[in-house]
Parts: C-alpha cells; structure tokens; sequence
C-alpha cells in the first residue's frame, strides 16, 4: 500500500463489492465518519437516490450534544436515520460501514439504528 487514503479506498471498493452481491435491491444504509462529524444515509442505488439521510451538521443537533465525534452523537444518529427510514417505509437495509471498521462510533450508529426498528 502506497499510503493510508489507499488503502482506505481499496478496503472501501472491497466492502462494497461484497454489498453489491447480497443487496437483493435492498437500500444500502451508508456511513461516513469523519474527526468532528458523522453522516448517514439510506441510497436507493437502483433508483440512484438518497431516500434519508442524517448528520451531526443539522439544524439544533449542536444545540443538544457537546461534539458530533463521539458515540453518544452516533447513537442519536443512528435513532434519527432509523425513524427517518421507517417514515419513508423502508424497514430492511444493507449496512454500508465503507472503509471504516465495524467498531465505536460506526458500532454505535449500526447497533442505535437497529434498535430503532431497522433490519440488517
């Protein structure tokens, strides 16, 4: 590996390679995370729209939570894209973690989505 954003895009491209085989037209519920902030999704890649989505960059989230780069703010993302999804009538998604690794905030996010009634 030339050098870590590399090897980041090649662990990424791989993931969702292995999503693309086992999708069956489900929507993908995709994370990107970054040193301050977490973002969230659900793309409906037949159509090739975003269906939902939440950040910690949204109007009044700061109000509530201290930063956006800790596990507490991706569980109430997690909450939020959760309810978000169920309001669009989309219950069973494929989780998308891209290149990150399913621990912390991404495990925090994924667990704080399934408890909010969705399916992966």
């Amino acid at each position: 590996m030339a050098n870590n954003a590399s090897a980041i895009t090649l662990r990424k491209a791989r993931v969702r390679k292995a999503l693309a085989r086992r999708e069956n037209g489900r929507p993908r519920l995709s994370v990107f995370r970054s040193s301050k902030n977490i973002y969230a999704q659900i793309i409906d890649d037949v159509k090739g729209i975003t269906v939902a989505a939440a950040s910690t960059l949204e109007e009044g989230f700061m109000t509530t939570k201290k930063t956006g780069a800790d596990k507490a703010a991706a569980e109430a993302i997690g909450k939020l894209i959760a309810e978000r999804a169920t309001k669009a009538g989309i219950t069973t998604v494929v989780f998308d973690r891209g290149g990150y690794i399913y621990h912390g905030r991404v495990k925090a996010l994924a667990d704080a989505a399934r408890a909010g009634g969705l399916q992966f």
